[in-house]
């Protein structure tokens, strides 16, 4: 089978992309570095084209593909966002329409908006406020448009907080920091919610999506949720450490972070109170339902790595 993947020199898609490999499949990875920066073998193909200029260089890339990943994102660059997330996907379609066999679309929970409460679904509306969720609902809405006309078949996974050893954002070894140095507390009352995925199962999800003929035109939500005091104590567990115990009222947390938060470094922002005091979590029931998806990493076996990774590059530090 021939496989070709946007974001194949990312975070999710180096794993996709060795899955695939190791199955035996051909490999098409496109990327704006470089050949000499990626590590060839027989089965992997480089092409070189930049999503956001003109579809017309991305026909080689997709001609004949069987599968075509689309998991290419801006995580950093909010003034690149557009162009990589709406322009990128608009030009990607017109070079894949007629020469592909099916796309999956890699999205992401945050097109739901934030929500303080209750259980987001496939049919939940989307409400994006940042302009990352923004870009990324369009993004979807792109594909939707394109499968109501049949120019296109599809897949769209939309996975919550990804993480793994190799992960760039660095919020969750951030906290694990703080859990090991005994400062971290919880805000507000119990049963916040910890809604996380880790990268192994996403990229399950999206090898699924693309295989079985039943997630055609499905959208697929996909988390591992648990509550926010059980995520912590996972951690704890692992580093040794007592589970925290300490809590401050979150309205008191939140006048903190008014007065304070316009300070350079201060560790705490209004996202992440929202992130550590938010109740909502993401059903997976559709996917579990319909493909018969199954973690292949639980949360406490991908904290567990987590958790040594963070290790290894403390004493790296040290020494």
């Amino acid at each position: 089978m021939i496989v070709a993947i946007t974001g194949g020199t990312g975070f999710i898609g180096k794993k996709l992309v060795q899955r695939h490999l190791a199955q035996g499949d051909t490999v098409r990875i496109l990327t704006r570095r470089n050949r000499s920066e990626i590590s060839l073998c027989p089965h992997l193909k480089i092409y070189r084209a930049d999503l956001t200029t003109n579809s017309n260089d991305l026909i080689p890339f997709v001609k004949g593909a069987d599968l075509l990943y689309h998991c290419a994102a801006e995580l950093r660059d909010t003034g690149r966002m557009y162009a990589v997330h709406v322009q990128g996907t608009s030009n990607l379609l017109k070079a894949a329409i007629g020469r592909i066999g099916r796309w999956v679309q890699l999205s992401s929970v945050g097109v739901y908006g934030p929500h303080i409460a209750g259980v987001v679904t496939e049919e939940t509306p989307l409400n994006p406020t940042g302009i990352y969720e923004k870009t990324k609902a369009e993004s979807d809405l792109i594909i939707l448009r394109a499968a109501e006309s049949e120019a296109i078949r599809f897949s769209i996974l939309r996975p919550s907080i990804v993480f793994g050893e190799g992960m760039t954002n660095r919020s969750l070894f951030q906290l694990v920091s703080a859990i090991d140095k005994g400062v971290f507390f919880f805000i507000g009352k119990r049963g916040a919610s910890a809604n996380y995925i880790h990268v192994d199962n996403v990229v399950e999800g999206l090898i699924i999506c693309g295989r079985l003929p039943q997630a055609e035109g499905r959208i697929y939500n996909l988390s591992d949720w648990r509550s926010m005091e059980e995520f912590i104590t996972i951690i704890a567990r692992q580093l040794g450490k007592s589970m925290p115990s300490f809590r401050i009222p979150e309205g008191v947390i939140r006048l903190i972070v008014t007065l304070l938060g316009v300070i350079p470094k201060f560790p705490l922002s209004k996202s992440r109170v929202e992130a550590l005091t938010n109740r909502c979590s993401y059903t997976i029931a559709r996917i579990k339902q319909e493909l018969g998806y199954r973690h292949v990493v639980s949360i406490e076996e991908g904290l567990a790595r987590l958790v040594t990774h963070w290790k290894s590059t403390q004493k790296g530090i040290l020494t």
